[in-house]
Order: structure tokens, then C-alpha cells, then sequence
């Protein structure tokens, strides 16, 4: 069964007026993860499309989805699907992929359908204009870049997987960053790229722990409150950056102009409000 839900794009000074509530319906993401199902959220940002898999008494099949507007979910499309959950197993395009805990399937565009077997997977998906192979990001093959320190919260290292040291991809980046004990600060000081919009996928967050999820114009900012395996739209004009009550994880994943990791406008931390 596969359940389709569209969001759409709100500008900056729509969102000045936002309660919670309404903070939430747009850009908060709960209930991804449903056992026999396949749940997909259409968002208007960049046609970036964040979902789930979760084959838990038999296969998914992801083929046709209204939404896109073709046959075939991957005929303009290519996608990543991040392993959460114990080794799980995709086919595709005619081969079976073994997929470890935190590992990658990378599925390029034209691959045709997509049979989930097993695994709890969190997908990611955006429009494509060329054909990358599919391809299999196993932790040995990530790149690990080492930031922060213990005096400021923040010491972690980002696990780079759809970047173009890794893997080629036509317009997908993404990887996940992961905390040391007693880190909880991500991506401060802050920073946005109006060029691309970005998804968050807060996860290894305790049962009874949160995070502070921070979004809005640098000096408009707003929270929204995070649970374990929830998910949060970052529209491009918007910060993206949070903290937590205890050590948790995030994947994060891009779609726009570029694929370049490092390009990002930075904020000062003064200009913050």
C-alpha cells in the first residue's frame, strides 16, 4: 500500500503568521514509519519527495504514484533509500541489493520499479534530467568529516553519502550526521541557501527525549518540536538547525541548483533573533 500526502510552498512572510499549529501542518512530518506500507510527502519545495518503506509481513512495490504525473515513480525521478532498521533487501531494475544498517541504496532515474523485501527504510527522492547507475553507499564507502567539540555541544561527524565524492547523482545530496554523548547542537552557527531547499530526519532520538527543531528568516526564527523518527521541511530562505535534550542523529538531504555541499550562506550568530 503506498499513501501519498502534497505539501506546498509557503513564503516567509505567510509564515510570520503561523502558530504552532499551523507550523506543523506544513512543515512537520510525524507518523513516516507505518509496518506494510509505503508513505510518501509530495513537497512543492524543489519536488524533493521524503517518504518510507516498511516491508514488515512482505514486499513494498513502488511503481506508480498520481503525484508524479508518469507511468513509473523513477521515470523523471532518482532516489536514495537509507537503511534505519536491521540488513533489508531492495530490487531493482533486475538485481537484489543487501542493505546494512545505516547504509544507502542510491536508484538512478529509469530504473523502473521498486520492490522493498525487507529493512525500514526512509526515502528520498527528486526530479531528474540524466541517468546516475544505481548504486549500493556502504559506511566503508561514506566520506566522515569530523566537526565541533565537546565546549560547544556539538562535537559529531557528518557521514557524506549522495555527494559527489561518493557517489554521482544528478541532483540528490544527502548523508547524516550522528552526535557524540552529551553533543546536541547541529548546524550553529546557522546558516540558509536560497538555491536549495533541504529535509531533516530526526532519528536515535530516545523515547522520552526531544529536539528543538529552528526554522524561519535569521531574524524571524521559529521551533518546532521533534519526536524519534519525525521528519521537517527547510524551505530555502529558511534556517535549519536545532538542539536536542539528549545525543541524537539526523539525515539530511538537498535538492536545487547544486550539489555542492559547502555552498551555504552563512548567518552570524549576532544577527540571530
Amino acid at each position: 500500500m503506498t499513501k501519498t500526502q502534497t505539501r506546498y510552498a509557503i513564503d516567509p512572510a505567510t509564515v510570520k503568521k503561523f502558530d504552532t499549529e499551523k507550523l506543523r501542518e506544513h512543515f512537520h512530518v510525524g507518523d513516516l514509519f507505518a509496518d506494510n506500507e509505503i508513505r510518501l510527502i509530495y513537497s512543492h519545495y524543489d519536488r524533493l519527495i521524503l517518504g518510507s518503506a516498511v516491508p514488515e509481513n512482505g514486499p513494498l512495490l513502488l511503481d506508480h504514484v498520481a503525484e508524479t504525473g508518469t507511468s513509473s515513480f523513477l521515470e523523471r525521478r532518482e532516489m536514495a533509500a537509507l537503511n534505519l532498521g536491521e540488513a533489508g533487501v531492495i530490487k531493482v531494475d533486475g538485481e537484489t541489493h543487501q542493505i546494512g544498517n545505516g547504509e544507502v541504496l542510491y536508484i538512478g532515474m529509469g530504473a523502473g520499479p521498486v520492490t522493498f523485501e525487507s529493512g525500514r527504510f526512509y526515502l528520498l527522492s527528486a526530479p531528474a534530467h540524466r541517468r546516475c547507475p544505481t548504486t549500493l553507499i556502504k559506511l566503508s564507502d561514506a566520506r566522515r568529516v569530523e566537526l565541533g567539540a565537546p565546549e560547544t555541544a556539538n562535537e559529531r561527524v557528518i557521514i557524506q553519502l549522495l555527494h559527489p565524492d561518493v557517489c554521482d547523482s544528478c541532483q540528490l545530496l544527502m548523508g547524516y550526521t550522528q552526535f557524540a554523548q552529551g553533543s546536541v547542537w547541529n548546524t550553529m552557527p546557522a546558516h540558509v541557501h536560497d538555491r536549495r531547499m533541504e529535509a531533516y530526519l530526526y532519528f536515535n532520538v530516545p523515547e522520552d527525549q526531544r529536539v528543538f527543531h529552528f526554522m524561519g528568516t535569521p531574524d524571524e526564527t521559529r521551533h518546532i518540536v521533534m519526536a524519534n523518527e519525525e521528519a521537517v521541511i527547510s524551505p530555502p530562505w529558511s534556517i535549519h538547525c536545532g538542539a536536542g535534550t539528549s545525543s541524537y542523529s539526523f539525515c539530511w538531504a538537498m535538492a536545487g541548483d547544486n550539489v555542492d555541499f559547502t555552498d551555504m550562506d552563512m548567518v552570524a550568530m549576532e544577527d540571530l533573533r
